[in-house]
Formats: structure tokens, C-alpha cells, sequence
């Protein structure tokens, strides 16, 4: 039996066939190219789980479901449920539903919520483009858009290294909620390393993942095309690629880039993958010519613009840029022909495509030897030298991603059937966290999503993609060279975006979940439309089933994102009119609009919550106090784990002088927040000071049970300074976590108090400073002196010292020795 034609339908219609497009369909890929031209200038749709990122996503959910409807529109008719392909429009569905069925144990109801709207979006790119990029015209246009839009953001990374940052800014300010008083915000990332390149994304190494992506395939349509001015354009862009990569000073994306680079080269013939190493050299020499007098320039130019450098660098890398276009062009005109010629018996032999890819490999070590262990990457500028010098499995980035993956594991094992809901390493990794570092991505995509949905959501989405893979790939080998390579840029686009989510949490912007999904959709859409003799349906029965599914879900995302838009712009109006205005009803106005809408919406409840505490205090009405409370608990329902509503109710607790309930809370969270060394330091301070009241109250077991509970909290606090000692030496703490005067002052207190002088002597010792000026300092040796007079010893030395400084604390010490408990 002869195999249908490669990208064709297995049945089609008149007006949709494999090479001929309606108006409609026409309408339906414009509108997706201008999507996702417009989800790249977004901050690329960053899921970064705050109020001033949602909107967009929101945008994108409405948008998504306007395209989706016109795509029922025209492929109303063809809906079968037949092949194997026909039922991964179904399958897909299961992505979505896995997260809906994660709320049941949501950490945060806010941020599953927002992740299962955002599934829906890679749902339904995924059907669309699984049916469109079936048509050869329609391909054609999407890979075309696709690569266009991505040397659009090159070239806006360029001009924002290259200082231009108020040109670059005003280009897309009209569209853009990342321009910031005219700029780009953060389209230039720096840290400790210096000044990195990040374009729209504001994330350097999803940056590198992204140019990683589009760097294979700008070499392989290089190669593919046969029009001259598309393979001068590819060719062009390959060392602006290059430079933009190195410029990220992406550690993960130099690490990964060969491993993307080996399984390429796996699918293709040995002349095409001589070819992408020609091309691959090329690049990296003309990358190699200008890469310092353009990174020294860039350097210099954002501190301080000059139009002559900037004319200066953009003439060096144009120039450079059309010598290595002009070469790629000569090569593939002359050469690439004689070369496949000559190795055409050799490519059809029997695993011919392994051989070079191992060799590769080989050459690869090599490269990396003498990049990482000569004096060979001296050629390239410090900062680049620097950050390849510090690859090694010892360096702190690479202890503290697998200390994330640890801590996921820990989580995981709490949540291992459907998980803890979307945005669930946000919300609960302080409690699992191995030492105090601050990270709200689990830098390792497929980690997060585990924790998010459990093992059977992962089971589902990993059974998925291996699915697409595999059928795509199967479908791949079977076919001619010209059949096999029409959908081959969707395989590179989501491969390499999912290795390099392996070390990154790529996939937390949505813009490059869409890509993914897109690529997913276009391998699908090569699959061999085999019939599926297991699962069938009729064709009326398909279209009734999808649709009438379809429809549900088209009328409930676009009331939700009509919604949510709703209640983030009264959000957004509420935190402007508190700039500006301080009357109560004016404030309170658009926060309870919100609400109405989204009851739990966290940044309007804490504000309005925060509004009736101040009407409370100014006025001691329990009106205020109540309507606090009662927004407060019903947030703290949604969000168990939000520390800022814990904290907030804290403090309306003690307000209200609930001191007993403010304590439950501080002790209860205490676990959550286990190297919060401020929340420790409060803690215990609270336990001395109710333990004290039980024991001016005759309430022995009072007492007892707040400084127990305060004593044990003090012990967690040193258990944790031992045990951040036995951290790797190149692996970075974190935030400050340390045993504090205060919390000395207040355990020795407690020991002291607890009938245990020589306890109490043992912890104040620990707080003997050699400024006795300061008053802390001074209580703590004050309590040490009287703990080893209780205990009949003493130090002379430190108590000659003292009363120096203070001649009182003679009597001070001994008032205090005297006291019995």
C-alpha cells in the first residue's frame, strides 16, 4: 500500500486542500502570525505569577479563543475522529483537565487558576495548527513568519545592546506592556556577571534557549530553500544570532547547544549535516571577528550613547554579517550540489546519519578542552572567558539547580497523585527548601509541571509529547527528502526549546509555550494519517462530540478572559488612585469591583483588607475590624500558603489584642517559612513575651507551653546555621539566616525562667559581644552573668567589663539572680 502524500489530509474538502487556502483560512494565519508577534513584545507572556504580568495572558486567552472560533468556522465539516491524528485533538484536551483536577489540592487557587487558562491557550494552538500546517501554502507562511518574527527580536536585542534604547523603545511602546518610561524594561539583564543580553524576554538564558532554537533553523532553511535572496537572509543572520547568544552569557545554553546540535544532525543525511557544520564554523568565525569590539562597544554605549560608535559597531557587524552571507550563498551554490553527489551511496546505507554525529561528539570534547582548559578563550572578551571558565558541576548555579530538583522531589512526595495545583514550587517551595534561597521557578520545567499536577498530569503530558515525537520521527524516516523536510522546523523549534527547559524554566513564559505547542501542532500535522481500528466514530458523530466540546469551552474562556480583564484593570485602578488619593471610598471603589469579580483576587483583598485595618485603628470600630478579618480568611482559604495574608492577619490580631490567635498563626506558618529568620526571630520573641503573662498569671502550664514552643523554635534556628555549614563550597546560602541577639536575648530568657540556669548560661554565652554599649548587648550579658550566679560561678572578667560600661548592672545582675520561677 502506497503512503498518502507527506502533510496532506487523509480526506479534504474543496476549499481546504493541502495546497489551496480560503479567505477564512488566510484570515485565521495572519491573525495567529500577528499573535505571536504581538506575545513576543509582552515580556513574551511571562507567567511571573504578579499582578502587572497578567494581563497580557488574559489578552492572550481571549485572543487564542477569537482565532479558535474561526477555526471551527472552517474545519467544521472535516472533524473526524478516524486516524490517530484525528485523536490527538482530543488528547490534547486531557492537558487542560489534568490542571483542572490539580485545584482539588491547589496551594494557590490565583495561580492554578491562571494555569489552566493558559493550558487552554496550548491546547488549542496545538488543533489549530495540527489541521492549518497541513496545507503546503499556509506551512510555508507560518515557517516563514515564524523565523521573521524571531529575527525581528534579534535585531530589537541588538539595538538595545547597542544603546539604542529609546529608538528600540519607541518601536514597540504603541503595543508593548514591557516599555517603561520608554524603554524596554530589562532588555538589557544585569547581575553579578556584568551586563547580559535578554531582548524581550528579560531572562537571559530563555533568550539563549530561544536563539539555540533559531540558530538550527536558519541553517537548516539555509539549506532547504533554493531562492537566493532567502538563503543570502538566513545567512545574514547567523552571526547576529551567534553574537546575541554569547551576549547572554548563558551558561545552560552553551552546556546544551551541542547536545541539541548531536540529535539534530541524527535525522539528517551526512551532507546536509557536513553542511550545518560548514555553516555552523562559519558563523562561529565571523561571531569570533566581531565579537569584542561589539561587546566592549555595547558595554560603553549603555552607559553612556554616541552615535558614532553605534554606527561604528552596526557597520562591523553588517559588514562581517553580508561576508559570511556571501559565503553560506557560494558554498550552497557550488559546493552543497558536488558535495551531495558525492555522498549520495554513502547516505543510503545503513546508519550513515550516526556516523558523523558521533564523530561530532568527539569533536566536540575537543572544542570544549581547549575553551575550558587553555588559554584559548583568551580570544574571547572577560566576561564571556569568565562564564566558561566557571563551568563545572561545582559552580553554585549548577548545586543550586540541584538542590531546586531536590526540594521538587521533597514537594512531590507530599502531592505524588495530582498534585498541588498551577504555581505550586511558588507557593510551598519555602517549606521544602533545602537553605534560604529566593527562587519562584523551579528551573527545570519538567520538575514544576510534576509538582503542579502530580504523576498522573505528568504521566499525561509526557505520554503526549513522546507521542508526537515518536510518530512524527516514524513518519520522518519513511519519507522522501523533500516530504520529510517540510515540517522539519517544528521538530528543531520544539526539541530544542524542551531540552534546554531541562536546566530552565523556559516554559514559564507563554510565548514560548506557544511556540512548543506550535511545533507539537506542525509535527502532528506530518504524522501518517494511519486509521485508528481501536477507537472509531462516525464523522456526524465526531463533529457533534468535538464541537458541541468545543463550544463549551469557546464560551466559557472567553467569559472568564472578558472577566479577569475586567477585574485586573479595576486591580490596576485601585493601586493608582492609592497613589493619589487618600479618601476612603475612592479607594475602596474599584477594589470591591474587582473582588465582585474575582473574590480572592490576592492584590485588591490585601489592599481593601489593609484599608479597613487603617479605619479600624483610627477609629477602634469592629465594623472595620471584621470586614478585615472576613476578606483576610476567606483569601487565606484560597491561599493557604500566602505569606503576606498570614502576615497581615497576624497583625490585625494583635490589634484587636487577639494575642492567643496571632500566636496559633505565627507557629502554625512556622513550618512553611523554615528559613524565614525574621519570622523566627518574631516567634520567639512572642513565646517569651505570652510565657512571661502566664507566669505573672499564676499559669504554670501557660508558661511552659509558650517557651517550649519557643525554646524548640530557637533550636530549629541553630539546627539550620550547623546544617548551612555543611553546604558545598561553591553553593551560595541565600538570604540571611542566623541565630540574633534578640532571639539569644529571649532563649536564654526562657531557659532562665524554665528553672535552668545552666541552659539559660549555655545559649546567652553564645551572645557575648564586645560592644556592651548596645542594650541588647548588654541584657544578654547581664542574664549570663546572673544565669552562672544562680549556678554559683562567675566571670570576673566579663563582669568587671560590664559594670564599666554601666555601674547599675551590679544590681541589675543580682536583682535578677535573685528572682525564682
Amino acid at each position: 500500500m502506497s503512503n498518502p502524500v507527506y502533510g496532506k489530509q487523509k480526506k479534504t474538502s474543496s476549499k481546504a486542500t493541502a495546497n489551496s487556502a480560503s479567505t477564512l483560512l488566510w484570515s485565521l494565519s495572519i491573525g495567529l502570525i500577528l499573535f505571536l508577534l504581538w506575545s513576543a513584545f509582552q515580556v513574551a507572556l511571562f507567567n511571573g505569577q504578579l499582578l502587572q504580568f497578567e494581563a497580557p495572558i488574559y489578552w492572550a486567552v481571549a485572543i487564542t479563543t477569537l482565532l479558535f472560533i474561526v477555526w471551527v468556522a472552517i474545519y467544521f465539516k472535516q472533524m473526524r475522529l478516524e486516524t490517530q491524528q484525528d485523536w490527538l485533538k482530543l488528547a490534547v484536551i486531557m492537558l487542560p483537565l489534568t490542571y483542572v483536577l490539580s485545584l482539588i489540592n491547589a496551594a494557590s487557587g490565583y495561580l492554578a487558576t491562571n494555569m489552566v487558562l493558559i493550558q487552554c491557550i496550548y491546547a488549542m494552538i496545538f488543533v489549530m495548527t495540527m489541521y492549518m500546517l497541513q496545507n503546503n501554502k499556509i506551512n510555508h507562511i507560518i515557517q516563514s513568519s515564524l523565523i521573521g518574527i524571531a529575527y525581528v527580536i534579534v535585531g530589537f536585542g541588538l539595538l538595545n545592546w547597542l544603546g539604542a534604547f529609546s529608538f528600540a523603545g519607541k518601536l514597540v511602546g504603541w503595543f508593548s506592556s514591557g516599555v517603561v518610561n520608554g524603554v524596554y524594561n530589562q532588555a538589557i539583564w544585569n547581575d553579578a556577571n556584568g551586563a547580559r543580553l535578554a531582548s524581550v524576554f528579560q531572562y537571559p538564558n530563555t533568550y539563549a534557549a530561544f536563539l539555540m532554537a533559531f540558530l538550527f533553523i536558519s541553517i537548516f532553511s539555509m539549506i532547504r530553500t533554493k531562492k537566493v535572496y532567502v538563503q543570502l537572509l538566513h545567512g545574514f543572520m547567523l552571526v547576529p544570532i551567534v553574537l546575541s547568544l554569547l551576549l547572554t552569557l548563558s551558561r545552560t545554553g552553551l552546556v546544551m547547544l551541542p547536545v541539541v546540535f548531536v540529535i539534530l544532525l541524527l535525522l539528517l543525511k551526512p551532507a546536509k549535516q557536513i553542511l550545518w557544520f560548514i555553516y555552523s564554523g562559519i558563523s562561529a568565525i565571523g561571531t569570533l571577528l566581531v565579537l569584542n569590539p561589539i561587546n566592549t562597544a555595547g558595554l560603553e554605549l549603555q552607559k553612556q550613547f554616541t552615535s558614532s560608535l553605534a554606527a561604528k559597531s552596526w557597520a562591523i557587524l553588517i559588514g562581517v554579517s553580508l561576508v559570511v552571507a556571501m559565503l553560506c550563498w557560494v558554498i550552497q551554490r557550488f559546493v552543497a550540489p558536488k558535495l551531495e553527489g558525492k555522498l549520495q551511496s554513502w547516505s543510503s546505507r545503513k546508519a550513515s546519519s550516526a556516523w558523523i554525529p558521533l564523530g561530532s561528539i568527539v569533536l566536540i570534547a575537543v572544542l570544549a578542552v581547549l575553551l575550558l582548559g587553555t588559554g584559548l578563550r583568551n580570544i574571547l572578551p572577560d566576561s564571556i572567558s569568565t562564564r566558561l571558565e566557571n563551568i563545572n558541576f561545582q559552580q553554585h548555579s549548577v548545586l543550586e539547580r540541584i538542590t531546586f530538583y531536590k526540594d521538587a522531589t521533597k514537594l512531590f512526595a507530599d502531592y505524588p497523585v495530582i498534585g498541588a495545583g498551577g504555581g505550586a514550587w511558588t507557593a510551598l517551595y519555602e517549606k521544602y527548601q533545602n537553605n534560604p534561597y529566593v527562587s519562584a521557578q523551579a528551573h527545570n520545567f519538567f520538575m514544576q509541571y510534576l509538582v503542579e499536577v502530580g504523576l498522573i498530569g505528568f504521566i499525561v503530558f509526557m505520554a503526549f509529547i513522546l507521542y508526537v515525537f515518536y510518530q512524527y520521527i516514524s513518519s520522518y524516516v519513511r519519507r522522501n527528502e523533500d516530504e520529510r523536510e517540510s515540517h522539519f522546523v517544528y521538530f528543531i523549534l520544539s526539541m530544542s526549546i524542551l531540552v534546554l527547559s531541562l536546566l530552565d524554566f523556559n516554559m514559564s513564559y507563554v510565548f514560548i509555550g506557544l511556540l512548543v505547542f506550535l511545533g507539537l501542532g506542525g509535527m502532528a500535522a506530518a504524522i501518517e494519517p494511519k486509521p485508528n481500528r481501536r477507537l472509531k466514530m462516525s464523522a456526524a458523530a465526531a463533529r457533534g462530540v468535538y464541537n458541541t466540546v468545543a463550544g463549551i469551552a469557546i464560551i466559557v474562556l472567553l467569559i472568564i478572559s472578558i472577566r479577569f480583564l475586567q477585574a485586573d484593570h479595576y486591580a490596576n485602578e485601585g493601586k493608582v488612585v492609592a497613589q493619589n488619593s487618600q479618601d476612603f471610598q475612592q479607594l475602596k471603589a474599584p477594589l470591591e469591583k474587582d473582588l465582585s469579580i474575582r473574590s480572592t483576587h490576592f492584590d485588591s483583598l490585601v489592599m481593601l483588607a489593609s484599608l479597613y485595618q487603617q479605619g479600624y485603628t483610627q477609629t477602634q470600630d469592629d465594623q472595620f475590624y471584621t470586614a478585615a478579618m472576613d476578606l483576610l480568611q476567606r483569601g487565606l482559604k484560597a491561599e493557604p500558603y500566602n505569606k503576606a495574608i498570614v502576615k497581615q492577619m497576624i497583625d490585625l490580631y494583635e490589634l484587636k489584642g487577639e494575642v492567643d490567635q496571632a500566636y496559633a498563626l505565627r507557629k502554625e506558618y512556622a513550618d512553611h517559612y523554615i528559613w524565614d529568620m525574621a519570622w523566627y526571630e518574631q516567634f520567639i520573641s512572642r513565646s517569651f513575651d505570652l510565657g512571661y503573662q502566664g507566669i505573672g498569671q499564676g499559669d504554670t502550664a501557660k508558661k511552659e507551653s509558650y517557651f517550649s514552643s519557643g525554646l524548640a523554635a530557637y533550636q530549629h534556628v541553630v539546627d539550620g546555621v550547623e546544617h548551612l555549614k555543611t553546604l558545598p563550597e561553591g553553593q551560595l546560602q541565600g538570604q540571611p539566616f542566623e541565630v540574633t541577639p534578640t532571639m539569644i536575648l529571649n532563649a536564654g530568657k526562657m531557659k532562665y525562667m524554665s528553672s535552668d540556669p545552666s541552659g539559660a548560661a549555655g545559649i546567652l554565652k553564645n551572645g557575648i559581644a564586645d560592644d556592651l554599649t548596645d542594650a541588647t548587648n548588654r541584657e544578654i550579658a547581664r542574664w549570663y552573668l546572673a544565669s552562672l550566679m544562680k549556678d554559683n560561678q562567675q566571670d570576673e572578667a566579663l563582669y568587671n567589663k560590664l559594670i564599666a560600661v554601666s555601674p547599675d548592672e551590679a544590681d541589675e545582675i543580682k536583682k535578677v539572680a535573685e528572682l525564682n520561677f
